[in-house]
C-alpha cells in the first residue's frame, strides 16, 4: 500500500512532533482511494488479511494511544509536567504481539513499547493505559508501575516486569524465565501463570549486537540443541538505527535467519493487515514447540531517539521526509479508510479524541503528588522484616526429608564431629534444599563433580538433575537463569565459580536483579542466594582470576546483601538467614566463600584442629548485621576484620599480647554489605587503639567503610591503623603474598600504634 511523501516545505521549523502529527491529519484529509464495503467484526479487514475488523479497530486505537502519549510527552516536557521523551513512534506495530499473546505471558519490554502496553491493557477489564502511562510519565507517586521512581513500562496484573532504559540486559532473565516455566513441572512447582505460557522479550536492532543479547541467543540455542524447552519469543524491533548509528541494511535478517536452534520469523510491523499473520505464526510456533523463537519485526522511527535528539543536525531533510512516509499510522489510516470501517471525519474524530484523552490524563497526572522524601524513594529498595526473617531462618526442614538427604538419622550433620568450612557449607546447602523444595542449585561444574572445590559434593546425588545441574560456561546467563527462576516463585542458588568471574556479569545483579524491587515499587522481586568462591591466599593455585580480592563492585549495589563467613558454623547459620531474606523479603543476597579457608582445620599450630567447629543445630540462625567477637573484654587493641583476616588476626593477637602485653579483641564483621555501622561504633567505643585488617584492596575496600563508621560514631580521635591489600592484581605463586596482608603485617602495625 503506497503512502505519499509529506510536503518537504513543512520542515522549515523542524519540530518533528508537530510534523508527524500534521502528516497524519493531512494524510486523512486528502486521502483518495477506493472504499470497500465495511467488513463485519469477524471478517477480514482487507481481503486476504488474517486480521479481522474488530481486531483492526482495537489495534488502531492502541496505536493512536501510543502515538499521542509520545506527542503529549514532547509538548509537556518543556513545561516540566513530563520527565521522559523516549517514544514509541514508528514501533506501534508491536501492539500485534500484545494482541496475539496473553496477559499471563511474562513480558520484558523494549522502551518503545507503547503500542504493546496499550493493547495488553485490553486483556483485563477496568484498566486504563492512558492514565497509568500518564502517571508514569509525570513521575507521580500514584504511578502503578514504579510509584514515580522511573518512567517504565510495567504492570503487575498484566505480567509486564518493569525495565528501565535497558540495552539488552533484560534478555538473559527473559530466557531464564522461559526455562523456569518448563523447569517447574520437573520439580512439581506450582507456577503463578499457566503452564503453557511463553516469555516475551523485545529489543531494538542495535541492541541485538550487544554482548548481553548475544549471550542470551547463544544460551537459548544451547538449550534447544539439547532438546530442552525454552519458550522465549525474542522480538527484535528493527527500525534500522540506534540513536544515530545506522544498522547495515539486511544485517538483522542475515545475522539471525539461519541460526540453528533459534527459529526465525519476519513480520512487517508497519502494516497491521499484512503483518498480523506472520506475528501470529511466530507466537503460535513458540507456544506449540516450546522452542526459542526470533521474531524480526520491521519498524521505523519517525521522530528522534528522544526529545533532545535534533535529527536535522545529522540527517538530511530528504531522508527525514522519506522516513515519515513509512509511518505505520499512515498505513493504518489507509487501511481504515480503504476498508470502509472509517470515513475521514470519523477517523479524525478518533485521532483528536485520543489526543484530548492523553493530554487530559497528563494534566491530571501533573496534579497528583510526587515523591518528596528520601524515605519514600528508598522504601521498596531493601525491605527487611527482622522478626519474620528470623522465624523463617529458624524454621526447621522436614525431618523425614532431612534424614533421606543425609542418609539416616545417625548421619545428620549436627551429630558429626567438628568440621571445616567446605564440609559445613555443603551440609548447610543440603539442609536448605531439603527445607525448600522449590530451590535450585546450578552453575559451572556443580553437579556430578561437586564443584571445583567439592563444596557441592553429594547434592546432585541427593536431588538429581531437576534441582542440581550444570550450566554453560557463562556467568551472565547463570545470573539470568537465577532471575528467571525467581520470577516464577523458585529459590535459585546460583554459583559463580570465582569472584573474578562475577565481574563479567555484574550488571545482571547491579542493573537488573537488585533494581527490580525499586523500579516495580516492590511489586516484583528477584529473591536469590548467589554463592561466590572468593578472595585470596590460595597456595598452589594462584593468579588474579583465582585470588580476586576486589569486592568494590558489590559494595555499592543498592539493596544487595553480602555475607562472608570465616568458619563453618557461621557459614551454616548465615546461609539460613540469607535464604530467609530471599524468601521473606525478596532480597538479592550474596554469600562469599573464602577459598583459602575451605579446607583449613588448624588455627595456631598444625594439627590443633581449632578452626573446625560443630554444625549448628536447626533453629540457630545468624541475625543480619551481627558480628562475632573474640576476647570481648579486651580493650587495648580492637581489630576489625572478616574472612581470611579472622584467623590471621587471631594468630597475630597472640604475638601482640606477647610483645606488647596488650589484650586484643578481634571482631569478625561477617556481614560486608550493608555494614552494621552501629555495631562497629559500639565495638570501637571502649577501645584504646583500633586496627582494620582488610584483605581487599586499599582503594574501595571494606576497610574504608569500617573507618567511616568509626569516625562518624565520634571515635575518630582513637589511634588507628589499616592493614590492607595493595592496589594491584594478584600475581602468581609466592609473589601473591607480597600484595596481600599477612600475620606479620598485623604485628608490625600494632607496633606502630605503641
Amino acid at each position: 500500500m503506497s503512502v505519499p511523501h509529506p510536503i518537504p516545505a513543512r520542515h522549515k521549523g523542524f519540530n518533528r512532533a508537530e510534523i508527524v502529527d500534521q502528516n497524519f491529519v493531512e494524510f486523512v484529509q486528502f486521502w483518495q482511494g477506493d472504499v470497500s464495503r465495511a467488513p463485519g467484526d469477524d471478517e477480514a479487514v482487507l481481503p486476504g488479511s488474517a486480521l479481522d475488523a474488530r481486531g483492526f479497530r482495537e489495534l488502531l486505537e492502541s496505536q493512536l494511544i501510543s502515538r499521542h502519549l509520545d506527542l503529549m510527552a514532547r509538548v509537556l516536557r518543556v513545561q516540566n509536567k513530563v520527565f521522559y521523551t523516549i517514544g514509541s513512534s514508528g514501533h506501534e506495530g508491536n501492539a500485534m504481539v500484545a494482541r496475539l499473546t496473553r496477559h499471563t505471558d511474562p513480558a520484558f519490554l523494549h522502551y518503545r513499547s507503547g503500542g504493546f502496553m496499550a493493547e495488553r491493557f485490553r486483556k483485563l477489564p477496568g484498566m486504563d493505559p492512558v492514565m497509568d502511562s500518564a502517571l508514569s510519565f509525570a513521575a507521580s507517586k500514584d504511578d502503578p508501575a514504579s510509584g514515580g521512581r522511573h518512567k517504565v513500562w510495567g504492570s503487575k496484573p498484566l505480567w509486564v516486569l518493569p525495565q528501565t532504559s535497558t540495552i539488552a540486559s533484560h534478555l538473559p532473565k527473559a530466557l531464564g524465565t522461559a526455562v523456569a516455566i518448563e523447569q517447574a513441572r520437573r520439580i512439581a512447582h506450582t507456577l503463578p501463570i499457566p503452564d503453557d505460557s511463553i516469555a516475551i522479550c523485545s529489543f531494538g536492532d542495535a541492541s541485538s549486537n550487544h554482548a548481553t543479547a548475544q549471550t542470551a541467543f547463544n544460551a537459548a540455542a544451547w538449550t534447544a540443541y539439547q532438546k530442552l524447552p525454552a519458550p522465549v519469543l525474542f522480538v527484535c524491533e528493527d527500525n534500522g538505527i540506534g540513536i544515530s548509528v545506522k544498522t547495515p541494511g539486511g544485517w538483522v535478517a542475515n545475522n539471525f535467519r539461519h541460526r540453528p536452534d533459534l527459529d526465525y520469523f519476519y513480520a512487517d510491523g508497519l502494516d497491521l493487515a499484512g503483518g498480523y499473520a506472520d506475528v501470529q505464526k511466530a507466537v503460535e510456533h513458540c507456544r506449540r514447540t516450546r522452542r526459542p523463537t526470533f521474531l524480526h519485526l520491521g519498524t521505523t522511527r519517525v521522530m528522534g531517539h528522544a526529545g533532545t535528539d535534533f535529527e536535522i543536525e545529522w540527517r538530511s531533510i530528504e531522508e527525514l521526509v522519506a522516513l515519515e512516509a513509512t509511518d505505520p499510522l499512515l498505513r493504518s489510516a489507509a487501511i481504515a479508510l480503504a476498508s470502509g470501517l472509517y470515513d475521514r471525519d470519523s477517523l479524525l474524530n478518533l485521532y483528536n479524541d485520543t489526543r484530548k484523552r492523553c493530554f487530559e490524563a497528563a494534566e491530571e497526572a501533573d496534579r497528583r503528588p510526587r515523591i518528596t522524601t528520601l524515605a519514600d524513594v528508598m522504601a521498596p529498595l531493601a525491605p527487611y522484616t527482622p522478626a519474620a526473617v528470623r522465624a523463617e531462618a529458624e524454621r526447621p526442614a522436614n525431618a523425614v526429608e532431612r534424614e533421606r538427604v543425609f542418609g539416616g538419622a545417625d548421619k545428620l550433620p549436627e551429630k558429626q564431629p567438628p568440621r571445616h568450612l567446605a564440609i559445613q557449607i555443603g551440609q548447610a546447602l543440603h539442609d536448605l534444599m531439603a527445607k525448600y523444595p522449590e530451590s535450585l542449585l546450578f552453575g559451572e561444574d556443580v553437579a556430578q563433580k561437586g564443584g571445583v572445590y567439592t563444596v557441592t559434593k553429594g547434592l546432585h546425588k541427593a536431588f538429581r538433575n531437576a534441582r542440581v545441574f550444570n550450566t554453560l560456561l557463562d556467568e551472565t546467563m547463570i545470573l539470568g537463569l537465577a532471575q528467571g527462576y525467581a520470577n516464577m516463585g523458585m529459590l535459585p542458588l546460583p554459583e559463580i565459580q570465582y569472584l573474578a568471574y562475577f565481574h563479567n556479569a555484574c550488571d545482571q545483579i547491579r542493573g537488573e536483579a537488585a533494581s527490580l524491587q525499586f523500579f516495580s515499587n516492590d511489586q516484583y522481586r528477584n529473591p536469590m542466594l548467589m554463592r561466590v568462591a572468593s578472595l585470596g591466599y590460595q597456595r598452589g593455585f594462584g593468579g588474579h582470576f583465582h585470588n580476586d580480592n576486589s569486592i568494590a563492585a558489590l559494595r555499592d549495589i543498592p539493596g544487595l546483601v553480602v555475607g562472608c563467613p570465616s568458619r563453618g558454623d557461621d557459614a551454616a547459620t548465615m546461609l539460613r538467614t540469607l535464604s530467609a531474606l530471599a524468601k521473606v523479603d525478596g532480597r538479592v543476597t550474596a554469600f562469599f566463600e573464602p577459598i583459602a579457608l575451605y579446607m583449613t582445620k588448624d588455627l595456631y599450630e598444625p594439627g590443633d584442629g581449632q578452626w573446625q567447629f560443630a554444625y549448628p543445630v536447626e533453629g540457630e540462625a545468624m541475625p543480619l548485621g551481627e558480628g562475632r567477637v573474640y576476647n570481648e573484654a579486651a580493650d587495648d587493641l580492637v581489630i576489625f576484620t572478616f574472612g581470611n583476616g579472622v584467623p590471621m588476626s587471631l594468630r597475630a593477637a597472640r604475638r601482640i599480647e606477647a610483645a606488647q602485653g596488650w589484650k586484643v579483641r578481634v571482631v569478625d564483621l561477617r556481614w560486608l554489605v550493608p555494614l552494621n555501622d552501629g555495631f562497629i561504633a559500639a565495638q570501637a567505643a571502649g577501645a584504646r587503639r583500633i586496627m582494620v585488617v582488610d584483605e581487599g584492596r586499599k582503594s574501595a575496600g571494606v576497610g574504608e567503610g569500617v573507618i567511616t563508621a568509626i569516625v562518624e560514631g565520634g571515635l575518630g580521635h582513637l589511634p588507628l591503623r589499616r592493614v590492607v591489600g595493595a592496589d594491584t592484581f594478584t600475581p602468581l605463586a609466592g609473589a601473591a603474598f607480597l600484595v596481600l596482608p599477612g600475620d606479620d603485617d598485623i604485628v608490625e602495625a600494632a607496633a606502630a600504634l605503641v
